[in-house]
């Protein structure tokens, strides 16, 4: 896979991770009281949990370690694609050099393209000449009389 290929997965990866953060601490963050005119959210750690361990019986009992972790799992996939970034191949000398590369490139581009042009031509005139010998194959077939 190419290096381009890469920083593209690498990026998507970095989206995935974000929405799945996101959407982990949307649903398990506690309720909060958003003003004192309201009245206090019922809190999940108020049911009894007599046989069920603490994590099992309150999905939020492990939430302050969540957050560290998912912003781990971003802050990894970040360093990640800085190293990508990095293996990236410099440009070397400047906009002058990259324009004259461009140029280099294109009469290359220009010679193949003609290249290519007169093996068109010649396979076109190949491809006719081999018609009309069909067309005179089947023209003799079609003239000649069985043996009776």
């Amino acid at each position: 896979m190419d290096i381009i290929s890469q920083l593209q997965e690498q990026v998507n990866s970095i989206a995935a991770i974000t929405f799945n953060a996101f959407g982990t601490l949307q649903r398990d963050a506690p309720p909060v009281q958003l003003s004192p005119n309201y009245p206090e959210p019922a809190s999940a750690a108020a049911a009894p949990a007599a046989t069920t361990t603490a994590t099992d019986a309150d999905p939020t009992a492990a939430f302050p370690e969540q957050p560290k972790q998912l912003s781990a799992d971003l802050v990894k996939a970040a360093k990640q694609f800085d190293a990508l970034v990095a293996a990236l191949p410099l440009s070397e000398g400047g906009e002058e050099a990259q324009l004259k590369r461009i140029a280099e490139l294109q009469e290359e581009n220009d010679v193949i393209g003609q290249e290519l042009q007169k093996q068109l031509e010649a396979a076109e005139k190949e491809l006719k000449q081999v018609q009309e010998l069909f067309g005179q194959a089947a023209d003799n077939c079609l003239n000649m009389k069985k043996p009776e």
